[in-house]
């Protein structure tokens, strides 16, 4: 069978990734105004100890995450599934569950974005991959225009030391944080929260789900034909679709 050849891929990845914000951006246009007015609902000091606790969650999760491995896959829908199930127990309780249940909804995510790097072949549990996986948490935010898959893949040969993983955290840990302050805030109001966090949960772990991908598709091809030709082509094809040939 033939492959489809590098352009083509490429601008695949490139439609998906376009396309990629669009079910949480649609979760938050239904919200209306409403999502800007409950932002003044956080309290200045929730907001400062936010990026503390998603620091402390993504250094936890991978070896939950690692764990649930072990367990048969479900599949995309039933993950999607479980984090709309974590969401609307977190909105139920107003903004204190909200926050309780931010562990939980990021060891889900990375649950989803290690079964990615298997799917294309990678182990999770090497260094680097391991790596790979939380790096994709600082891929741009979906409730932003921000990209941040165009950062070079590290080094296969990478020893993922404790002060490595803390470097990472502290580099991605603040865009996870500005998005989920954003959940957050949908998720303030009691019993109404528990709606929105639903919707989110599941809008958000599709959107990591899907960078996770396309991420991981990337590194797959970077290592048939270089990494600088591959991510110099995706950059192209994604910022300026204009530009492609027809």
């Amino acid at each position: 069978m033939t492959l489809p050849d590098l352009d083509t891929q490429i601008d695949a990845l490139a439609t998906r990734y376009r396309r990629a914000n669009g079910p949480v951006m649609s979760v938050v246009n239904r919200l209306g105004g409403t999502l800007e007015n409950q932002l003044a609902l956080i309290p200045d000091a929730v907001r400062m100890q936010l990026e503390r606790v998603v620091a402390g969650a993504l250094d936890g999760a991978m070896s939950v995450a690692g764990q649930a491995d072990r367990m048969p896959d479900t599949g995309s829908r039933s993950r999607i599934a479980a984090a709309m199930a974590t969401g609307a127990a977190g909105g139920a309780g107003g903004l204190a569950t909200s926050i309780a249940e931010l562990p939980v909804t990021i060891t889900l995510i990375l649950h989803a974005i290690r079964r990615a790097a298997r799917d294309e072949g990678f182990d999770p549990d090497t260094p680097a991959i391991r790596a790979e996986c939380l790096r994709v948490f600082g891929a741009g935010s979906p409730l932003a225009t921000d990209d941040g898959i165009n950062t070079s893949f590290l080094s296969a040969r990478l020893t993922l030391t404790g002060p490595a993983v803390q470097k990472i955290v502290a580099t991605v840990a603040p865009k996870l944080a500005a998005a989920l302050s954003q959940k957050l805030a949908a998720q303030a109001v009691p019993v109404l929260g528990a709606v929105a966090g639903a919707a989110l949960n599941g809008a958000f772990l599709s959107y990591y789900q899907e960078i996770a991908v396309i991420r991981f598709r990337l590194l797959r091809l970077a290592e048939t034909h270089g990494e600088e030709k591959v991510l110099d082509a995706f950059r192209l094809a994604a910022q300026a679709p204009k530009l492609r040939r027809a």
